[in-house]
């Protein structure tokens, strides 16, 4: 990588500099930190940079957020964040690195968050002679709330709820049939991911759903596959079975997780499961 490139980048950068977080504050704060100085080290580049020129296959807003330090990201947005500076722009060895930032992510996940204050009981006071008609505004408010929690309530119901859902995340731990693999026409074949659930939701009644497909071959595989019940900190082999069709040419096939309804459950966060093949003759 032209070390000029590097060195530029903040020149040309315009807007306000996001502000780092401070690592004393939680593991996560700290794992942000580590990764405000990691981008500081490629020369700062932007994220439309990073996404745009550097292949960091994540959104610009999940790369953000995950610099932030509020919340912890997809060990998926945290690899897209290193991996695109780490290895891409300082050219540092990609195994070595994966390994290092995993134990990072890791720690920060498992790590015990801080303690809430502790309470403090008030002192005794003498009894209030106002306290009868507060105590009436007090029944009052509490029948308005009460109403208002009923409305939010069905509203609620019936609004879905928001993706990703917090404390759920994945880990991909390995595949099958590497990217480039050549199989002849009218093959089967196969394909499975190994994934684990490393967050607090239990997986239950998702499905893996074709996103999208590229390529001019005729290969053909399920539109959705289910995924099974995998409580956290289980892993389940994701297989979908592959026919390579009659006619030559690259197919790439993608899915992501979804509900029944097909509403995926990592929108932005997650990059797809895919498959990339070449079919010959």
């Amino acid at each position: 990588m032209d070390g000029s490139v590097i060195g530029d980048d903040a020149a040309r950068k315009r807007g306000r500099k996001q502000q780092r977080p401070d690592p004393q504050e939680s593991p996560v704060a700290e794992f942000a930190w580590r990764l405000c100085e990691l981008k500081a080290a490629a020369g700062d580049p932007s994220y439309d940079r990073m996404r745009g020129e550097f292949g960091a296959v994540a959104s610009k807003s999940a790369l953000s957020a995950a610099a932030r330090g509020k919340d912890l990201p997809s060990w998926e947005t945290a690899w897209e964040f290193v991996r695109c500076l780490a290895v891409g722009v300082l050219g540092q060895d990609e195994e070595a690195v994966r390994r290092e930032w995993l134990l990072h992510w890791e720690s920060a996940r498992t790590a015990k968050q801080p303690e809430p204050p502790e309470q403090v009981e008030p002192e005794s006071v003498e009894p209030d002679p106002v306290e009868p008609v507060r105590r009436r505004w007090l029944k009052w408010l509490v029948a308005g709330a009460a109403a208002v929690a009923v409305v939010a309530g069905a509203v609620w119901f019936w609004w879905p709820e928001a993706r990703p859902i917090p404390g759920d995340a994945s880990l991909m731990l390995s595949e099958t049939v590497p990217d480039g693999t050549e199989f002849p026409v009218r093959e089967t074949f196969v394909k499975t991911w190994e994934v684990r659930n490393v967050g607090r939701e239990p997986w239950d009644g998702r499905y893996l759903a074709q996103v999208f497909r590229e390529g001019d071959a005729a290969c053909t595989a399920p539109q959705r596959v289910s995924v099974g019940a995998v409580p956290p900190g289980e892993t389940a082999a994701l297989a979908v079975p592959v026919f390579t069709g009659d006619r030559p040419g690259r197919c790439k096939i993608a899915w992501k997780m979804v509900d029944e309804d097909g509403r995926q459950y990592f929108p932005e966060d997650l990059r797809p499961v895919f498959f990339d093949i070449q079919i010959g003759s």
